[in-house]
């Protein structure tokens, strides 16, 4: 090794060590991202403090990878969790070239962008309420040319899709409002709450989503929903009340459910 090599090592196991103690399980593979994205020895020292006091590497080198695709995340923005590859997943296998899709509660837009990345001909639209979270899915989306859109849930959307919608995602919150408090830092803190807090049971904004979704969708679209094991039942029950058919699937490897709502055909 050369003395820039030797150095370049002694620096790599300086930020390791400190990630370590820090209690970044994944402290090798943050490091090297750190050092890539660092620009001068400044802004490198200043990136590891961010991350020993516990800010989202995601925020700190702007971006998170997902689905293979690298997603644009600005500070406040909920981080796209890996669990969430298999929702993209289950919409794959639904959209088809000339469908209309829309990504409720988009945040960064993580999912509409790796759909539209994937999938030819789709006609994408994205909504989110948080300005924060709308500014980046633009970045993220209208590359892949979908369009997004800030507001509440359906309402920003254009009236002529309504009733013409084939497949519908939502990544909504699904985490009960006491149990904000039980997650770890880096959401808890630094995440917008209103993109965790899904109210007393943590079901109220798939509530919501459900209830107006036979009235977007198309004959035989369909409504994917992501949630948790332990809520699946109580979602299967909100998506059977508003008349949609459901279906339930799961990943071990990902530690992901997805329950599925179809649009009856007359």
């Amino acid at each position: 090794m050369n003395e820039n090599e030797i150095y370049g090592a002694q620096i790599f196991s300086i930020i390791v060590t400190k990630l370590r103690a820090a209690g970044c399980v994944f402290a090798e593979d943050e490091a090297r991202l750190l050092i890539a994205s660092a620009r001068t020895p400044a802004d490198l020292s200043s990136m590891v403090e961010q991350r020993t006091t516990g800010l989202p590497l995601e925020h700190i080198i702007g971006w998170a990878e997902f689905c293979g695709l690298r997603i644009a995340v600005d500070h406040g923005v909920f981080v796209p969790r890996q669990r969430t590859a298999f929702l993209v997943q289950e919409a794959t296998t639904l959209v088809r070239p000339g469908s209309i899709v829309v990504d409720l509660c988009c945040g960064s837009g993580a999912v509409g962008a790796v759909l539209a990345s994937a999938m030819e001909q789709i006609e994408l639209y994205a909504t989110d309420i948080d300005p924060a979270a709308v500014q980046c899915a633009r970045r993220n989306v209208t590359t892949a040319g979908g369009l997004v859109f800030e507001g509440d849930l359906y309402e920003p959307l254009p009236s002529a899709i309504r009733g013409r919608v084939n497949v519908l995602v939502a990544n909504a919150p699904y985490v009960p409002t006491k149990a904000i408090e039980l997650l770890p830092p880096e959401a808890r803190i630094h995440e917008a709450r209103l993109a965790l807090d899904g109210g007393t049971d943590g079901l109220d904004v798939q509530r919501r989503i459900a209830a107006a979704a036979p009235l977007w969708l198309a004959p035989g679209g369909h409504l994917l929903i992501e949630t948790s094991e332990r809520q699946s039942s109580k979602t299967v029950e909100i998506i059977t009340l508003y008349g949609l058919i459901p279906h339930v699937t799961s990943s071990d490897e990902l530690d992901a459910t997805v329950v599925i709502g179809t649009k009856p055909v007359p």
